[in-house]
């Protein structure tokens, strides 16, 4: 399950995972609790992954899983191989909700603004169809939704009662429509 910082990634999929009677795997604790990062990203203040360590330590997981493994994480793309992939979620939120999450959760404007640019450009479901191909990605609007419904939807796909689409949302046409696109286009 992937997405930009603030769609919902983390409580989706900890539902999911408990619907499904499977294991949820985030990037970030195992970059957090197991020390699989290779650095600190001084202009960021954060930790920088290693890959390669992650990569090595989900393939473990999966093998050593007996049911689904729910794995949850920006960059999931990096580190989960094709193989092992049932479904890539990729979750979406419209920009302007977007925006104002991250700033509650307190981000700094150009992590806010880095974020928001990268939701409008499609970059987290770019990165998935090159990953994972078509078939195995799923986008899903989660703008307005609660983690509840949003997982009902997941797990239709799961369940083949819904097919994986992609190619719902168009965030530049819906800000532009709206007359609120320059003012995202004058923070990048």
């Amino acid at each position: 399950m992937v997405g930009s910082p603030g769609v919902g990634k983390s409580s989706i999929s900890i539902i999911l995972a408990n619907r499904l009677k499977g294991r949820r795997v985030s990037i970030g604790d195992l970059v957090e609790h197991e020390g699989l990062d290779c650095g600190l990203d001084t202009k960021r203040g954060t930790k920088i992954a290693d890959t390669e360590r992650i990569e090595k330590r989900i393939r473990g997981i999966v093998a050593n899983s007996e049911g689904l493994v729910i794995v949850e994480g920006h960059f999931a793309m990096d580190v989960v191989r094709v193989e092992d992939v049932l479904y890539a979620f990729v979750l979406r939120r419209n920009p302007i909700e977007l925006r104002g999450i991250l700033e509650k959760r307190g981000f700094p404007q150009k992590k806010i603004t880095e974020n928001v640019a990268a939701e409008i450009l499609d970059v987290c479901l770019y990165d998935a169809v090159q990953a994972y191909g078509e078939g195995k990605t799923c986008e899903v609007d989660v703008s307005g939704r609660n983690a509840e419904e949003v997982t009902e939807e997941l797990i239709d796909v799961v369940r083949g009662r819904r097919k994986a689409r992609i190619g719902i949302v168009d965030w530049l046409t819906q800000l532009e429509i709206a007359g609120r696109l320059d003012e995202f286009l004058d923070t990048l």
